[in-house]
């Protein structure tokens, strides 16, 4: 088995991804989808949590070896950029959506340096928003952005576009992919589900997908 296999099948193990084809849940935006990801779940589970640890040390010696700083997004990425820069025995620090109301008004916190190589942690890319206002915060602090090591990614088109514009390139634990293939293979879903998955995934807001699943 894939190690990209390997982590879809415990993210589902564990149900930090859930998927429920004909019985969708709904985003904040009012779209329908049939998964749901909460890597949350995964800091109670240490064998689950060191192994991913050691997925992003490897990702990220083997894609940025020139890192010297890790940005965890706030707040599900920062464990992550945690545990991983104790690995490579980097400095670490998060960013928050945006900057605080109250005392310094800091949006960044910890230590950066002008000019520091910094790959960003997160846990979940789907529109890739978070990952790009991160971007956008440590270019203003006057750091050189290397890119982004994720859990996983949904590989939505506009995810994916996004990020790309933005010159930013991310690598992943795991997949929608990999992980509509392991569940197929666990018959956790049928595979005619599985299709219909994979054309939510290719259009995610298409008013037929929307009806089909009501």
């Amino acid at each position: 088995m894939s190690a990209e296999k390997e982590f879809a099948e415990k993210l589902l193990e564990i149900n930090a991804v859930s998927l429920r084809p004909d019985d969708p849940f709904t985003w904040s935006s009012g779209i329908k989808s049939p998964i749901y990801c909460d890597n949350r779940l995964t800091l109670s589970y240490p064998a689950l949590r060191s192994k991913i640890a050691d997925g992003l040390t490897a990702l990220v010696k083997r894609e940025f070896p020139e890192a010297e700083v890790l940005a965890g997004t706030a707040t599900a990425g920062i464990p992550h950029a945690a545990l991983t820069a104790d690995r490579l025995e980097l400095p670490m620090l998060y960013v928050r959506g945006s900057s605080k109301s109250h005392g310094k008004g800091n949006q960044i916190e910890g230590e950066l340096a002008p000019g520091a190589k910094v790959v960003i942690i997160e846990d979940l890319i789907s529109t890739g928003k978070s990952v790009l206002q991160v971007k956008d915060a440590l270019e203003k602090a006057h750091a050189e952005v290397l890119g982004v090591a994720a859990i996983f990614t949904y590989g939505l088109k506009k995810g994916t576009e996004q990020l790309q514009k933005a010159n930013l390139s991310a690598y992943t634990l795991t997949d929608y992919d990999n992980l509509l293939t392991v569940a197929v293979e666990q018959s956790s879903i049928l595979p005619e589900q599985a299709e219909r998955l994979k054309q939510w995934k290719e259009n995610p807001e298409s008013s037929g997908w929307q009806k089909q699943v009501r």
